[in-house]
């Protein structure tokens, strides 16, 4: 497993938790059905040139017509179909811009607004603080949908279509959804085409200095867009997202588009984003599950996208769990059951509000993303266990046919999986989609001999507190002799059970597979190190340190959150603080197994910085010596025996 708490933050830091500058309206105004967009890219000036024409239907009655559009970006001109000019006011508070139509709209009618608009927009003009959407930078350009780098409304929730010219210096190339072609310019630079006809978020584009697109072989809808830098990826890249595909596909049924192009995102940008045909990724953040969650969104986020953002648990979780079923089917139970561990930390970490309320909430916030990828997978990892796993297969492909470039509500899920499972799902729904909290499970039992050398009969009861729960649960009970399962049907906070068995029960366990969310003591401590992780990520140092020593109370041997305490001292440069913690992490319960190879490592990086290389060498010798070589611990640890770690001065 690789470092996978901070593995889990890649998706969750890298767009997500960092504010918006603020959260959009809670009920549209308008419904955009289309784009014609012309944009001019200069990489040497940094400068987007466009104009967009936008189709859509008020929604209500206005005399005011609100847009997202990115602070970078300054309009010149807005016109109507009438080729009217419109007023218009900006707001740099919330990245928008308010027009005022000639003529009151009507609810229901359609209009047509032409946007002329440039500028160079840099982190500090994104939607999204801290976070570069929109590039015009050599060798490549990112103009992602978030962006808001045209003129747009409802954040992955309002569907359109569009055609996209982007027109860009000789040598380029560019990716986006609908190749429709390209054609050189008399006056120099190549116009590259895209149509995209079904209403989906066909808004992102990826320019660059990129080379031939590179195929497996045999496989040729799949192609790779690098730069010369990251050349040597491009066949690994197109064969980990061939076979994920394919699974997926053969999983939910065939995408919008059979076709998809990977490609490059610079080393500044976020760590992965999606459009229709689209997966784009850092390269030095690729591994095959980011992919894996990115290649999920042809289905959850393009094929069918959530009606609102209180609907977006469905996409967001159901990328998350396509992600862990191709962990299963790839690395076996084993490993999905380690990540399960993980997922169950994020669904908890801010359990404060139910999933269907979250659309008032920050949609790049750590607890919408948090809660919306993490209890979602969650939620559709509890469904599958209810429902057993050909019925659950069946519900998937039935919501996503049902739903083929549509919006998608909570409501709509449970429809669609109680006529498939022939289930009545209301308990569930309530308590894990508009509830808060897990339970906590305990288990009071007694064994009693039979007669006539029949074996024996435990009688139990399993308990939680949560009054109102209603949820089946396995029981595994190991005896002398082989292991029985039997599923017990949870009601209420005491269920009692009765089970016979021919030898003694030993040991009997309460969901042993890990199917269903619950509070565990282990738990507790996985929640405050992810929630300390969020901290750093933020740059709150303090208030991760918080977190860590919280994770320490519950578990003062916890290996994790002593390694990540000792991270944070070596930050600080406090090298003797550091060099205990990461002791401690080696003197803990070895949760997870990586912490000990990268102590040992980390801890001989204390002593080179410190002079003491003989001691440095000693370490990283017992970090080879562990054999695990998670995230290239031992390819390090032998760098570092060479050649003695040198830490950067300390800024001023």
């Amino acid at each position: 497993m690789i470092q996978r708490l901070r593995s889990l933050c890649i998706l969750l830091v890298g767009l997500s938790a960092l504010a918006l500058h603020a959260a959009p309206p809670g009920r549209p105004q308008i419904d955009i059905t289309g784009y014609v967009i012309h944009a001019d890219l200069d990489p040497a000036t940094g400068k987007l040139t466009a104009t967009a024409a936008i189709t859509f239907t008020a929604l209500d009655d206005l005399n005011v017509v609100v847009f997202g559009l990115n602070n970078g970006l300054q309009v010149s001109k807005i016109t109507d179909a009438a080729n009217a000019s419109l007023n218009s006011e900006r707001n740099v508070t919330d990245s928008t811009i308010r027009v005022t139509p000639a003529t009151l709209l009507a609810k229901g009618s359609s209009a047509t607004y032409i946007f002329t608009y440039a500028g160079a927009p840099t982190v500090e003009t994104s939607p999204v603080d801290g976070i570069k959407l929109v590039q015009i930078a050599d060798p490549v350009s990112v103009l992602l949908y978030a962006g808001r780098w045209f003129p747009m409304t409802g954040l992955f929730t309002d569907r359109f279509t569009a055609e996209i010219h982007i027109t860009v210096p000789e040598g380029e190339r560019v990716v986006g959804s609908g190749v429709s072609g390209e054609h050189k310019l008399s006056g120099g630079g190549t116009e590259f085409v895209f149509n995209w006809t079904k209403p989906g978020f066909p808004g992102t584009i990826v320019a660059g200095k990129f080379l031939p697109p590179i195929t497996t072989p045999g496989i040729p809808n799949i192609r790779v867009f690098v730069t010369d830098k990251y050349k040597e990826k491009g066949q690994d890249f197109a064969a980990t997202v061939a076979k994920e595909f394919e699974f997926m596909t053969n999983l939910f049924g065939g995408a919008e588009s059979g076709r998809l192009e990977v490609v490059e995102l610079p080393g500044d940008s976020v760590s992965a984003a999606w459009a229709p045909e689209i997966v784009a990724i850092r390269p030095d953040r690729g591994n095959a599950r980011l992919f894996a969650n990115t290649v999920a969104r042809q289905w959850w986020g393009s094929e069918t996208s959530p009606a609102t953002l209180n609907d977006a648990w469905i996409t967001n979780g159901m990328s998350r769990y396509a992600e862990l079923l191709y962990l299963e089917d790839s690395a076996g139970k084993t490993a999905l059951q380690s990540a399960i561990s993980d997922v169950e930390a994020g669904a908890l970490a801010y359990d404060t509000e139910p999933l269907t309320t979250l659309g008032r909430l920050d949609p790049f916030s750590p607890q919408f993303q948090s809660m919306t990828l993490e209890k979602g997978a969650m939620v559709f990892h509890m469904l599958r266990w209810e429902m057993g796993d050909d019925v659950f297969q069946q519900f998937l492909r039935s919501l996503l046919s049902q739903y083929t470039d549509k919006p998608v509500r909570t409501a709509n899920v449970q429809t669609v999986a109680e006529a498939q499972s022939k289930l009545q799902l209301t308990p569930f729904f309530s308590q894990w989609l508009d509830g808060t909290g897990a339970p906590e499970l305990g288990n009071n039992f007694s064994v009693f001999r039979l007669g006539s050398n029949k074996g024996f009969r435990t009688v139990g009861s399993v308990t939680q507190d949560l009054d109102l729960f209603r949820m089946p649960i396995e029981l595994r009970i190991e005896t002398e002799g082989k292991t029985e399962e039997r599923r017990v049907d949870l009601s209420g906070t005491e269920s009692a059970y009765s089970i016979e068995t021919f030898g003694r029960p030993r040991r009997i366990t309460i969901d042993p597979e890990n199917w269903v969310l619950k509070n565990t003591p282990d738990l507790a401590v996985r929640i405050a190190v992810l929630r300390g992780q969020q901290e750093v990520a933020q740059g709150d140092l303090m208030a991760a340190i918080a977190e860590y020593q919280k994770a320490l109370d519950s578990n003062r041997s916890s290996s994790l959150a002593n390694y990540r305490l000792a991270e944070i001292f070596f930050t600080q440069r406090n090298y003797q603080a550091s060099a205990n913690s990461f002791r401690d992490a080696l003197r803990g319960d070895g949760d997870p197994k990586w912490t000990e190879v990268w102590s040992h490592i980390n801890l001989g990086r204390i002593f080179d910085v410190t002079g003491q290389r003989d001691r440095a060498v000693n370490e990283y010798r017992l970090a080879v010596q562990t054999n695990d070589n998670t995230q290239g611990a031992i390819n390090e640890a032998r760098a570092l025996m060479q050649k003695p770690y040198q830490r950067e001065p300390a800024a001023n």
